[in-house]
């Protein structure tokens, strides 16, 4: 039987504009109005057997304002930033040119002292790859965005200069079927 996995992105905590890498902030009053009017299209993926999310506050706060009652899971938290924690991206460039430029070309390159982009999918992808498959179903996660565009890129087994190249808005829904080292992306058909 093939396993349904569910990534739902949380809702933001700052402007996008303000985001900083290994943010832990919660919601702030916008972010908990858009779990509001989203709540319609993602309340019925809390129906699944198994309900995670990431353990910063975001990523709980949305899950619980959804009504999904999840359970943390350490594997899905953000790449590990290191030095450039709480930075935003602008200002970890200006600070370390070089070191962002290594960063964004070089997969395997961790110059913040944190988790290379290879080993920050490897660690998303292990954890999808190890979910039950056998009388489970369906599965559901809030994460962050960046944890759904590496999810997404270990699924597909595309390259992980791909990471770059996927955009995943606040509350957007990712849903993979398949089982672990075999996963297909399944999009929504028109209601």
């Amino acid at each position: 039987m093939d396993l349904r996995v569910s990534l739902v992105a949380a809702a933001r905590g700052r402007p996008l504009l303000a985001e900083r890498f290994d943010d832990d902030r919660p919601l702030d009053v916008a972010g908990l109005r858009a779990v509001e009017s989203a709540v319609r299209g993602l309340v019925p993926l809390g129906a699944a057997s198994l309900r995670y999310c990431s353990p910063t506050p975001r990523c709980r706060a949305t899950a619980e304002a959804l009504g999904y009652a999840p359970l943390a899971q350490p594997a899905l938290r953000a790449c590990d930033m290191g030095r450039w924690r709480g930075l935003t991206p602008a200002e970890a460039a200006a600070r370390e040119p070089d070191a962002v430029d290594a960063w964004l070309t070089d997969p395997e390159a961790a110059p913040h002292g944190g988790e290379s982009l290879i080993a920050f999918i490897l660690r998303v992808g292990g954890w999808l790859d190890t979910r039950p498959a056998d009388d489970v179903g369906a599965i559901v996660a809030v994460a962050e965005p960046t944890v759904v565009r590496a999810a997404l890129v270990h699924a597909l087994r595309a390259p992980p200069l791909t990471y770059w190249n996927v955009d995943v808005g606040a509350l957007s829904t990712l849903t993979l079927t398949g089982r672990p080292g075999r996963w297909y992306l399944s999009l929504p058909t028109a209601s």
